[in-house]
């Protein structure tokens, strides 16, 4: 047994009280499936700036009545104080995935960015902390990275920052970093590095390359490359990174006030992605056979990124259960369910 399916026979046998912040997104609203069906009990809170109602509302599709009775809905913003002290009243654990995410909407929108994800933040950590949280785990960033050319990425190297977004996650984890020394209150980071699966939004300016590309071959439209389609990134199934935030939450102590890459250790290129969404999507009777459209490089974006992830293999236990092929296969019906 994997020590996740053995925190995840612990958490069945001692339920406990999680808080997630941004519950009604992409993530949060798989994390929120994930303890629901655990039969722990969740408070969570969203401001519905990027979440959505139906996020919550498929989930509820999911669980049993009992289950979904465990769940508690606070709207609510992060970047109030007040809010998040009501939140995290009598939780055990926090999984703070809230945040203004897209380097590109950064780059457009550097204040709203920054106060939705270092003050907003900094809100978090404190209620949790005057709270006394058993755990606190935080939806960190590979954009951290920065300018760093090494591969694969490894947690206690990086380079400069290249947008605004890049730099408010590494705020977060200075920030966590200096809790754990000021009031040894220790939070554990996750550098997510491009997940995807089902519920994540296709739509808007700042929809991620698989759910846009996807809903573009679903509808026959003509998908929009960045650059030379070489362009390449270690693609994360859902399920890895729920798996991610469990462990984390559940670690030892002498594992927290660290941050961990939660990826693959592997590099799929742009152009290679689209002919793995376009036979995955094959595999379901839809057939896309227009050529991609090449554009400019996106300002902010790094060339090249892949995780190591072997520190979070051995402090962890993290395993990823699903390769890029493996998650697409299980996410192509689910987009082809919602936006056929």
């Amino acid at each position: 047994m994997t020590r996740y399916n053995e925190r995840k026979a612990t958490l069945q046998a001692r339920p406990q009280t999680w808080l997630i912040t941004g519950v009604a997104g992409f993530i949060g609203s798989n994390l929120l499936e994930t303890l629901l069906k655990l039969n722990q009990t969740v408070i969570g809170l969203d401001n519905f700036a990027t979440g959505h109602q139906h996020n919550l509302d498929e989930v509820q599709t999911l669980v049993a009545g009992e289950q979904w009775a465990r769940f508690t809905f606070i709207e609510g913003d992060i970047r109030e104080l007040d809010d998040c002290r009501k939140a995290v009243k009598g939780v055990d654990h926090v999984l703070h995935q809230a945040a203004l995410g897209s380097v590109p909407r950064s780059i457009a929108d550097p204040i709203a960015t920054n106060q939705a994800n270092i003050d907003g933040f900094l809100n978090m950590l404190v209620a949790a902390k005057d709270e006394q949280a058993k755990s606190f785990t935080y939806a960190a960033s590979s954009s951290t990275y920065g300018d760093h050319p090494d591969l694969p990425k490894i947690e206690d190297t990086i380079g400069n920052p290249l947008s605004p977004y890049a730099v408010t996650k590494y705020v977060n984890e200075l920030y966590a970093d200096v809790f754990a020394r000021s009031y040894e209150f220790k939070a554990i980071g996750l550098r997510y590095f491009n997940v995807f699966g089902p519920r994540q939004d296709p739509n808007g300016a700042y929809a991620a390359v698989i759910p846009k590309w996807t809903a573009a071959m679903i509808q026959g439209d003509t998908v929009s490359i960045n650059g030379d389609g070489e362009t390449s990134r270690d693609f994360c199934f859902i399920d890895n990174a729920v798996q991610a935030n469990l462990l984390a939450a559940t670690a030892a102590d002498e594992h927290k006030n660290q941050v961990y890459n939660v990826a693959c250790n592997a590099r799929t290129s742009l152009n290679e992605l689209f002919d793995l969404i376009a036979q995955e999507l094959a595999n379901l009777d839809v057939r896309y056979h227009k050529k991609p459209d090449y554009a400019d490089f996106r300002p902010g974006d790094v060339r090249h990124s892949q995780a190591d992830i072997s520190k979070a293999a051995d402090n962890l236990g993290y395993q990823p259960t699903h390769s890029v092929g493996q998650g697409l296969a299980v996410a192509m019906p689910w987009y082809k369910d919602s936006l056929g």
